[in-house]
């Protein structure tokens, strides 16, 4: 290879090399980048909060009950005063054997403005006349002084329904009753309809009532009152647990009269808000999962990049070196033509 063809693979060499070499430069800045893409996502995945699964300890209580007489009271607060008296809060609970309760409602049916449940006319509460007398099976049993008494116990009824439906019981609502007699007791029990929803002819097609209307008779019913701020000392044994307590009041003359009563320890879960904070927990831990997930899926397409930049990365070096070794040889017959020519001219 003569000296001119050297020198021009020479340069075409070195601008290869400074070509291969920005080629490199170029791959490892994208690297870099991809770096840097894959680092934000790991914080990402190191600041994710990872969903707590609810404690069914965080949604039990101990409470503590003591029974007067067929009264249950549940005690809602205890504030210490000093001395060892306290200020007690409690509910009481009891069973009412004579309250308004819902029953099964019946078809009514609707003739020239009158109302039948069977062959039983419904009757205004608290009214008749001597015809609704002799057509009524129960109001036909009774003699005028026990009718009397009924009317006066209608009245009540009404206000008990009205406290119970309409929570005022000097509420004006009418009712509509019937009463059917008792298989068992032989009894005569009354069934209650609201006047309103009886006479509204938009519930009637054809003479018969096509959207229920609510029934109600007497039943069993569970109430409840709240005390306040009674004053009162409680025991505890030596587990720190309340055993028992005792309620203070005073008489006249300023004695203290105290009523004690043995404690009974209960434990309850709410377990309504524990599967509410559980199903959140489950809705969450998918939602982290999703995003984990999401997270990985875009680290794995980084990671590939990288690789392929990493095998182009190679390929260059390989390249480099090729043309490092090629230029080392072009530079020994540069030098060789160079020595030989000073050798010609010196001769």
């Amino acid at each position: 290879m003569g000296m001119s063809a050297s020198q021009a693979r020479f340069l075409c060499l070195t601008a290869r090399k400074n070509n291969v070499e920005f080629e490199g430069q170029q791959i490892n800045q994208q690297r870099t980048t991809l770096s840097n893409e894959s680092g934000s996502y790991y914080s990402e995945l190191c600041n994710m909060v990872v969903p707590t699964p609810p404690s069914v300890d965080d949604y039990t209580k101990v409470t503590y009950t003591f029974d007067d007489g067929a009264l249950t009271n549940t005690i809602t607060s205890m504030i210490a005063k000093g001395n060892n008296e306290y200020s007690i809060s409690y509910i009481q609970q009891w069973q009412d054997d004579y309250s308004i309760v819902s029953a099964s409602s019946s078809i009514i049916a609707q003739e020239s403005g009158k109302y039948k449940v069977g062959s039983t006319e419904l009757r205004k509460l608290g009214q008749y006349d001597a015809a609704t007398v002799a057509n009524d099976p129960y109001l036909s049993t009774l003699d005028q002084a026990q009718l009397d008494d009924l009317m006066e116990q209608e009245t009540y009824y009404q206000s008990m329904l009205n406290d119970k439906v309409f929570n005022d019981p000097a509420a004006t609502n009418e009712w509509y009753v019937r009463y059917v007699k008792d298989s068992v007791s032989g009894s005569y029990v009354p069934y209650f309809y609201e006047a309103n929803a009886v006479e509204n002819d938009n519930n009637y097609v054809n003479g018969f009532a096509t959207s229920n209307i609510n029934c109600y008779s007497l039943g069993t019913a569970t109430k409840t009152k709240e005390v306040l701020n009674a004053l009162g000392r409680v025991e505890k044994d030596s587990t720190g647990r309340y055993i028992s307590i005792a309620l203070i009041e005073y008489d006249a003359d300023g004695n203290e009269i105290a009523k004690e009563y043995s404690l009974t320890t209960n434990t309850t879960t709410d377990e309504d808000a524990y599967n509410d904070a559980l199903n959140k927990y489950q809705y969450e831990q998918y939602q982290y999962d999703q995003k984990v997930q999401e997270i990985n899926s875009k680290i794995e397409i980084v990671q590939q990049q990288d690789k392929a930049l990493e095998l182009d990365l190679k390929q260059l070096d390989t390249e480099e070196t090729a043309i490092s070794t090629e230029m080392e040889a072009v530079k020994k017959v540069l030098n060789k033509n160079i020595e030989t020519t000073f050798k010609t001219f010196n001769a």
